[in-house]
């Protein structure tokens, strides 16, 4: 039997709603282009008024996302060879760094925040001083990662900002939207995430050069996709020998997506206010009834959009992490240990050896002794106080 307060780590994400517009698009007399066309151009000006940002680029996922505005950052600014990025992440965030050739440098994070923290940074911006292209900052979870301090040592030592937020839709910081602060910010729309495209991912920017930039790297490198008529003009007068409409200005991949996406997308759009509200709501009720003794519940709050409930001991010496998962786990109560991306990317298979993974503390505590429960905008609070409670019996 089902157990009446399973809790999975998502649900209804996808609603009939949805499907309905998928029906609809795909029932028109004429059969549509599937492929990237007016849906996607759509979505893309919606995303970025929603978001505050000029410019966006809708891709097939946040990892790709990720990669292009890497790649992106590689082209414009060929001579920096580093990227400050924390090992609690995604596999993507620190794949991106290193498949596009640049040299991470791993900071630990800030344990009310699980980001960056502030003063890692700027010992790490001083010792290599000169050399550092970007700092990857991933808003964890919900929680919004900046602080002025930041913000000021980025101008300070002349390095862009990239907002990785694809777990954080509509968090802010100073009452502004993250993903509005640095050159660009990567935004997943997988299935789990505040909304949904079943696949997808958006990178936003204000900087119309790098707009232009990501266009053409989405689709192969190809000049026709930016919208740049000089820039296409320059290129199609250098290269008259060439096939006007394959022209490849930058090797890449295609990473597009599809009109399918991009309708559920602009639907899903309609209601993230609304969900990221309820969110808000579910992870308070969660934290401010958590024992204190036992769990962290001092998570900075402040401009927060919930993604899933954050889950960390205070003394694993009294409470064991296997006592935790044995009663999520008997409670039908999915869970992720580690918190986000399976905790310290420096212990996964393709980082391991390189660095030492006790060299931050913060990030190695997270990833033994921290969890995420799902949270979402159906989930009842009935369900919240019942976690809450056998949490707290442990």
């Amino acid at each position: 039997m089902k157990n009446k307060f399973n809790i999975p780590l998502m649900e209804n994400n996808i609603t009939k709603d949805d499907i309905n517009k998928v029906i609809e698009f795909l029932s028109q007399d004429e059969i549509p282009i599937l492929t990237q066309n007016k849906n996607v151009c759509e979505f893309e000006e919606m995303w970025s008024e929603w978001l505050g940002r000029k410019y966006s680029v809708f891709v097939n996922s946040g990892s790709s996302a990720n990669f292009l505005t890497l790649l992106a950052l590689k082209i414009k600014d060929p001579l920096r060879k580093k990227v400050i990025v924390s090992p609690l992440n995604w596999s993507s965030d620190i794949g991106a760094i290193l498949t596009n050739g640049f040299e991470p440098i791993f900071v630990d994070i800030n344990m009310t925040t699980l980001a960056i923290d502030e003063g890692e940074l700027e010992i790490a911006l001083e010792e290599n001083k000169g050399e550092v292209a970007a700092v990857l900052l991933t808003h964890i979870l919900g929680y919004n990662g900046l602080t002025e301090r930041m913000l000021l040592l980025c101008r300070k030592y002349d390095v862009q900002l990239i907002e990785d937020v694809c777990e954080s839709h509509g968090a802010t910081f100073n009452g502004k939207k993250v993903g509005t602060f640095g050159l660009a910010s990567n935004f997943s729309f997988y299935y789990a995430h505040h909304m949904t495209s079943i696949e997808g991912g958006i990178i936003s920017t204000d900087d119309e050069s790098l707009y232009q930039l990501l266009r053409s790297l989405r689709s192969h490198g190809m000049l026709r996709e930016s919208t740049d008529d000089e820039l296409k003009k320059v290129y199609k007068n250098e290269h008259p020998d060439l096939n006007q409409d394959f022209i490849f200005i930058y090797p890449s991949y295609n990473m597009r997506s599809t009109e399918i996406n991009a309708v559920i997308a602009k639907n899903q759009l309609l209601r993230l206010d609304e969900n990221i509200r309820l969110r808000k709501i579910n992870l308070n009720t969660f934290l401010d009834n958590l024992d204190p003794k036992k769990y962290h519940t001092d998570f900075n709050r402040c401009g927060n959009s919930n993604y899933a409930f954050t889950l960390l001991l205070n003394n694993p010496r009294e409470i064991s992490f296997e006592d935790v998962e044995t009663t999520l786990r008997n409670n039908g109560i999915e869970f992720r240990r580690g918190m986000s991306g399976g905790g310290n990317q420096l212990r996964q298979p393709y980082m391991l050896g390189k660095h030492s993974p006790k060299r931050f503390p913060n990030v190695d505590y997270v990833h033994f002794f921290g969890w995420y429960i799902g949270n979402y905008p159906t989930l009842e609070e009935e369900k919240i106080y019942y976690l809450v409670n056998i949490l707290n019996e442990i």
